[in-house]
């Protein structure tokens, strides 16, 4: 059976969930391919996965034919999703929703795709998100649905030992806008350090793909809160990479802090904890299939940045707890989130779509 992913860049959680699923899935026996509309920093992360990136509506048009897929799944591209059916494609068309930002912005966006959903979707598929739940169920129940967890390369990604840093580092990932709230964080970090001054700022971000009405801000911001000499950023880390730095801000006494408004799923959550770096998040839906507090990590209200900084100070001097919540966290991503659930889940819907 052939599988062609698809997504508008390779960057992001999208372009790991891809990789990750499709190296699984060939590992079964399932050829599997990529699609992506423009180029991105990400895809040096991808080898061994045929690849194709193109926009033109002939061309890819071309690659559907030529390769004779089963099975397209199509993520957040309604347009996509409306042109793979028009041009002929007779095999199954699986529409998939990640994330679709904010409460506002998601329900904006289902509005749009509404129709074409309808139209064009043989099936939905998206993760145990509460609120994609709900709104999938309640508008779409024609639909068959299909929701359960993204995985994680569980074998090859992990801890990392390193001689320990002499100062601690609270690290951020995500991109400049407003959905991944990077100002919250600037804001937690500034009173921390009034706390524990010696304090270091690692931010993992894309830069390509901030949004350009932010950028000064975030700027303005650093220089503002006096964090420039304290802010280290980090632009289009190789994923390979990523497993190295979270295990070294786990090993400094810090965390990885999670500011996001709403997450669908929450990668970055997941590879900390993976790493043993453990993490204080928003309560962003996504994440509770990662998080339960003070047993996997620690949320914070969002908007709270008093509530943020005692329960940091808590995760970085309560050493017990700090250690407890490491090992749990790390033994709950590899015991619930492997490759191997989500490919066994992937071919029951298969199965079911294709039957």
């Amino acid at each position: 059976m052939k599988i062609l992913f698809t997504f508008f860049n390779p960057s992001g959680g999208m372009e790991t969930l891809n990789r990750i699923r499709s190296k699984a899935l060939m590992a079964r026996g399932y050829e599997c391919h990529l699609l992506y509309a423009v180029d991105g920093e990400g895809r040096k992360n991808i080898k061994g996965i045929k690849t194709f990136v193109t926009n033109d509506n002939e061309e890819i048009k071309r690659i559907i034919e030529s390769e004779d897929y089963d099975i397209i799944v199509v993520c957040t591209d309604i347009h996509l999703l409306q042109k793979v059916k028009e041009m002929g494609f007779r095999g199954k068309a699986v529409f998939e929703i990640q994330g679709l930002g904010t409460t506002d912005t998601a329900l904006e966006l289902l509005k749009v795709f509404d129709s074409g959903i309808r139209e064009y979707a043989d099936a939905l598929l998206y993760p145990r998100t509460s609120h994609l739940k709900q709104w999938f169920e309640q508008i779409f129940p024609a639909i068959p649905q299909f929701c359960f967890d993204d995985p994680l390369d569980t074998e090859h990604f992990g801890y990392v030992s390193y001689p320990p840093k002499p100062y601690p580092i609270i690290g951020w990932i995500g991109r400049i806008e407003q959905n991944k709230n990077w100002s919250e964080y600037l804001r937690i970090v500034f009173e921390l350090r009034k706390q524990i001054p010696d304090l270091y700022l690692w931010m993992f971000d894309d830069d390509t793909l901030s949004d350009p009405s932010q950028k000064d801000y975030f700027e303005f911001s650093v220089r503002t809160l006096n964090l420039s000499e304290r802010l280290i950023r980090y632009s289009n880390i190789p994923h390979e990479q990523m497993a190295d730095y979270l295990s070294i801000i786990g090993d400094s006494g810090g965390f990885l802090c999670s500011t996001s408004i709403k997450e669908g799923f929450g990668y970055a959550v997941a590879e900390a904890m993976l790493c043993r770096c453990p993490v204080l998040s928003t309560d962003s839906d996504g994440v509770k299939r990662f998080i339960k507090h003070n047993v996997t990590g620690k949320y914070y209200n969002l908007g709270d940045i008093k509530h943020a900084v005692g329960e940091s100070l808590t995760l970085m001097r309560n050493r017990g707890l700090r250690n407890q919540i490491i090992s749990a966290a790390e033994q709950h991503i590899k015991s619930e989130f492997s490759t191997s659930i989500y490919c066994d889940q992937f071919e029951s819907m298969l199965s079911r779509i294709t039957r």
